[in-house]
């Protein structure tokens, strides 16, 4: 079983998710305290990344 076809998906729509929710708070109607928002933007940014470099590793084998 290989682990990266499973983290690889997983990682990215993490990431994706993150960067949506950042987005949504930062532009959203409230109070967001921009510490935070930079840590979310952050470790979306790391997850969708490291999710798309597990995805661009994988070779299929036939």
């Amino acid at each position: 079983m290989n682990f990266k076809r499973i983290f690889g998906p997983i990682l990215t729509l993490i990431g994706l998710g993150a960067l949506i929710y950042g987005a949504y708070a930062f532009l959203g109607p409230g109070e967001a305290d921009w510490k935070t928002l930079l840590v979310v933007f952050v470790l979306g940014f790391v997850f969708f990344s490291s999710g798309l470099g597990l995805l661009k590793t994988i070779k299929d084998r036939s």
